[in-house]
C-alpha cells in the first residue's frame, strides 16, 4: 500500500513549484506549532525554541516517509489505529499544556539584573535541558494523527508520474521542513528585540497560560472528536 498518485499529470518542475507555494502558505498560517515556538522563545529563550523547531520539522520528515510507504493510508483507514494515536496525542498535549498553565515564574525582583550563583546554576540547567524541547516538538507533531492524514492527502497531489514515490515524497517533506525552519527562525529574530520585556514574570505568565490553554484546547478537540 503506497501513496496514491493524484498529481500524475504534473511535471516535476511544476510539482515542486506548486508544492513549495502551497506548503509555504500552510507554514505561515498560525497554528499549534507556531504557538509552541513563539511561547518557547519568549519565555524560555531561543535555544529551547530552536530545539523545539527542529523537533517539529523532523516530525514532518517522519510523516512524509510514513505517508510515502503507506502507513498514513493505514492510519486513515484504521479506526483503531487512528483512535489510539488520537488519544495518545490528546493526553500528551493536555499534559504539556497543563504544565505550562501551572508553571511557576520567578518574582519580579529576579528580573532587576542582579545575578546570584543560584540563578547561574538554574541557567546552566536550562541550557542542559534544551534538547528535551526537541523531543517535545517532535512528539507534538508525531502524536497528531491529523498531520498524518493531512500528509496522505496533501503530498499525493504533487507526485508526478514516473518518479520514485518515496524519494520524491521525502524531497517534498524536506522542502516543507526547510520552510518551517526558515519561518521559525524569522519568528525568533522578530521576538529578539522584545526578549527582555517578554521574559518579565507577568508577561511570561500570560504567554504560558495562553499557550497552555491552546494546547489543552487542541488536546480536548482530539479527545471529543467523532470521526466518521
Amino acid at each position: 500500500m503506497s501513496l496514491c498518485l493524484r498529481g500524475a499529470h504534473l511535471t516535476i518542475p511544476h510539482a515542486l513549484l506548486a508544492f513549495t507555494l502551497a506548503a509555504g502558505l500552510l507554514t505561515i498560517i498560525p497554528g499549534l506549532d507556531t504557538a509552541l515556538v513563539l511561547r518557547t522563545t519568549a519565555v524560555e529563550g531561543p535555544r529551547r525554541a530552536i530545539f523545539a523547531s527542529l523537533g517539529i520539522c523532523c516530525g514532518l520528515l517522519v510523516w512524509g516517509f510514513a505517508a510515502s510507504v503507506g502507513l498514513g493510508v493505514l492510519l486513515a483507514a484504521s479506526q483503531v489505529l487512528y483512535r489510539i494515536l488520537r488519544i495518545a496525542g490528546a493526553c500528551y498535549l493536555i499534559f504539556l499544556g497543563t504544565r505550562m498553565f501551572l508553571r511557576k515564574h520567578a518574582s519580579a525582583a529576579a528580573t532587576d539584573g542582579t545575578r546570584s550563583p543560584a540563578a547561574s546554576l538554574h541557567e546552566s540547567a536550562v541550557s542542559a535541558s534544551a534538547p528535551r524541547w526537541f523531543i517535545r516538538g517532535l512528539l507534538t507533531n508525531l502524536l497528531n494523527p491529523k498531520v498524518g492524514i493531512f500528509y496522505v492527502t496533501f503530498l499525493a497531489q504533487f507526485i508526478p508520474a514516473g518518479v520514485h514515490v518515496i524519494s520524491f515524497s521525502m524531497l517534498l517533506a524536506g522542502i516543507h521542513a526547510t520552510q518551517g525552519i526558515l519561518w521559525f527562525s524569522l519568528l525568533l529574530l522578530a521576538t529578539r528585540p522584545l526578549s527582555r520585556w517578554l521574559r518579565r514574570p507577568p508577561v511570561a505568565k500570560t504567554l504560558d497560560r495562553a499557550t497552555g490553554a491552546v494546547l489543552v484546547g487542541f488536546g480536548l478537540t482530539l479527545v471529543f472528536e467523532h470521526r466518521r
